[in-house]
């Protein structure tokens, strides 16, 4: 019993005496992994302060180039517009826009030019080269940012009837139009960072002293899409005539549900449509080489005996 007792205490002061070691010895990893990890993040923060700065610096020559060119231009509306569409609401927009493509012009215009010249072309082939590449940096920006707005336009589109179910769910819980919408913009992020970015427009439209009605208008004029537009109307006449803004919201939604199943049928039903061109042009002559290429090249063999 003795011989038991001592065993036992030997093995507990083995197991503190090793349970002290290791937490002593894993102290400094931890405060080692600690000041890495916070060194880290400080050199992190510093080179994006760089990048940061970096940009900010080329956006002001792009932006100087940018308003000299707007100056001396009459720039159309509808760009504007478009830009506004694609997500692009700073002030600088515009001329940003319009130096990049100056930019992109005479920077892929030359350097194809040198490109074809150090290869020895024809001055013919070198002239041709240099004016197509001219030519798509002056087109790619407008077709670029046309894409960004019609594909914003979706997303926005998708993403409204998951809106209108929160807002309903914010306002029959007691908040107010104003706080319903700001606690939309901040939950909807996961859902469409688009949608968030409008709503919390609206909302900085409205703590700047805008009114609630003028801020829903433009935030229908920036997206352009009619259900937008049928739901600011009706905010603004529930808001004017004093009805129940959670009834009229829980039926608005409700419709907007209906129409994306219905949008959701249509586009399932023009699938079949759709298939018919890759079927014709890729797909059956592919079975057809598969299924009767045998019996052609037996047929034309059995008419070489023949013959």
């Amino acid at each position: 019993m003795l011989y038991i007792a001592t065993v036992l205490a030997a093995l507990s002061v083995t197991l503190v005496v090793f349970g002290l070691g290791t937490l002593t010895a894993l102290r400094p990893r931890v405060v080692r992994s600690r000041l890495r990890e916070v060194r880290a993040a400080g050199e992190d923060g510093i080179a994006g302060d760089r990048r940061s700065e970096a940009r900010e610096r080329v956006e002001a020559v792009l932006e100087s180039l940018g308003r000299r060119i707007v100056k001396e231009r009459a720039v159309p509306e509808t760009m504007s517009d478009l830009l506004q569409k694609a997500g692009y609401h700073r002030s600088n927009a515009l001329p940003i826009y319009y130096a990049l493509r100056i930019a992109l012009t005479f920077g892929l215009g030359f350097g194809m030019g040198m490109l074809a010249s150090l290869f020895e072309w024809n001055p013919g082939l070198v002239l041709l080269a240099a004016s197509g590449m001219a030519l798509t940096g002056w087109v790619f920006p407008r077709v670029y940012v046309s894409r960004r707005a019609g594909a914003r336009r979706m997303e926005i589109q998708r993403s409204l009837p998951d809106a209108l179910d929160l807002m309903v769910v914010c306002v029959e819980s007691g908040m107010g139009l104003n706080q319903a919408l700001l606690h939309v913009s901040q939950e909807i992020g996961p859902v469409s960072r688009a949608m968030r970015a409008e709503l919390a427009l609206v909302n900085l439209e409205i703590q700047t002293g805008t009114p609630r009605d003028e801020a829903l208008r433009h935030f229908a004029d920036r997206t352009d899409l009619p259900d937008i537009r049928s739901l600011v109307a009706m905010l603004v006449q529930t808001d004017r005539f004093g009805t129940s803004i959670a009834r009229s919201l829980r039926l608005h939604a409700e419709t907007m549900r209906t129409r994306r199943r219905q949008r959701a049928e249509e586009a399932a039903a023009k699938t079949t449509i759709k298939l018919v061109f890759p079927l014709v042009l890729f797909i059956f002559p592919a079975m057809f080489v598969v299924i009767l290429g045998p019996a052609l090249l037996h047929i034309i063999e059995q008419l070489r005996n023949v013959s």
